[in-house]
Formats: C-alpha cells, sequence, structure tokens
C-alpha cells in the first residue's frame, strides 16, 4: 500500500532512519505502527528452533508493512530489518485507523493490498509443499513476476541473492544453484554476469 505522504504526516507520521541490519521491530513486539518506506529495503524473516532463517518478505520503496497486526491486536509473528539504508514514515496505529475512517477508498486499497499478501502467502504454501526444488522456485518466480509491468519472455530481473531465494523457499543454497542452472539449460531463465532473467 502507498498511501500519500503529506496525508500520513497530516495524521502525525514521522520520518524514521534505519542503518543495513537494524532492526525496525522483533517477533513478539506490540504493533503499535503502519509503516511506509520511503526508500531503501526491509526484510521480514523469522527462524525456526534450529535457528534456520526462513525470509517471509523483501519490501521496497511505497511499500509498506506492519498493517496487519493492527486490526488483531495481535504481536508482531516476524523481524522487520533493514536490508540497506532504509528511510520510512511511521503512523501510530490509532492515528493510521483514524485516517482511513476519514479516507474510506484507502480502505479499498488496502484491502487489494492484503488481498495480494494473502494470494502470495498461498502461492508459497502451495510451491512448499512439493518436494520439487523446481516447483517451489518456479512457484516464487511466477509470483515475483506477476507484479513486473512487462509482458515478455526473461526480461523480469529477479533482484534476489542466491541465498535471499534459498530463505525465501526454504531450501539450501547449493540447491537453488543447482536447480536455477538446471532451469537455464531447460531454456526457462537466463543467467547473465550472475543476475537472474525470468
Amino acid at each position: 500500500m502507498n498511501i500519500d505522504p503529506e496525508l500520513l504526516y497530516s495524521f502525525g507520521g514521522e520520518d524514521k532512519y534505519y542503518v543495513p541490519k537494524e532492526i525496525i521491530y522483533r517477533e513478539g513486539d506490540h504493533a503499535l505502527y503502519y509503516y511506509q518506506i520511503v526508500k531503501g529495503k526491509v526484510k521480514q524473516n523469522s527462524y525456526n528452533e534450529e535457528g534456520k532463517e526462513f525470509i517471509q518478505n523483501i519490501l521496497g520503496q511505497n511499500q509498506s508493512f506492519g498493517e496487519p497486526m493492527i486490526f488483531l491486536e495481535k504481536f508482531y509473528v516476524m523481524n522487520s530489518i533493514a536490508l540497506s539504508e532504509v528511510e520510512i514514515i511511521r503512523l501510530p496505529k490509532d492515528n493510521f485507523i483514524e485516517l482511513l475512517e476519514k479516507n474510506p477508498k484507502l480502505s479499498l486499497e488496502l484491502n487489494t493490498c492484503l488481498s495480494q499478501r494473502l494470494y502470495f502467502k498461498a502461492i508459497m504454501l502451495q510451491s512448499m509443499s512439493s518436494q520439487n526444488p523446481f516447483l517451489r522456485l518456479r512457484g516464487l518466480l511466477d509470483y515475483l513476476k506477476s507484479y513486473h509491468d512487462q509482458d515478455c519472455e526473461q526480461c523480469f530481473h529477479v533482484e534476489f541473492t542466491r541465498q535471499q531465494l534459498a530463505n525465501l523457499t526454504g531450501l539450501r543454497v547449493e540447491t537453488v544453484i543447482r536447480t536455477l542452472k538446471k532451469m537455464e539449460k531447460e531454456g526457462s531463465l537466463k543467467i547473465e554476469k550472475r543476475k537472474i532473467l525470468y
């Protein structure tokens, strides 16, 4: 979701700045804010009992996070961490709810945004249920490409590292590398100067 920054400021939004690897909030913290990224990238992750990282999402400019838990009165179920230098507009929970009440069209936009996230989770759950790494990676890449404007073969540049793809799919990085090479051999994608084009 992307709300006009001036509107966020008029309801009490404040600028917050984070350096790479700085924690914005931790799993288990109270959900107190709506966050909107002005610049930079944010990683949302959790860890299993063995300490293996699972990336839930990677968000960038003009994307928002934190809002689903605001409505549920629940604690955050994942961490949010700056991947780069990040500038965020942070709006307190009560102010965010007041903003939505006074701007009903934004509620519809929020519903669309939350629906997209549910769609992503459904696609990923379906892909994750497969033991086949090809199907897991293809499910993720198809989802990511679905938000790409151009409708062409192998022109979508995948901006994730091999390690991030592994953490997003629950695969080992070596498995991701082997599977990507196999996908390239079959013509499903191209790898040029270590960049993946899908």
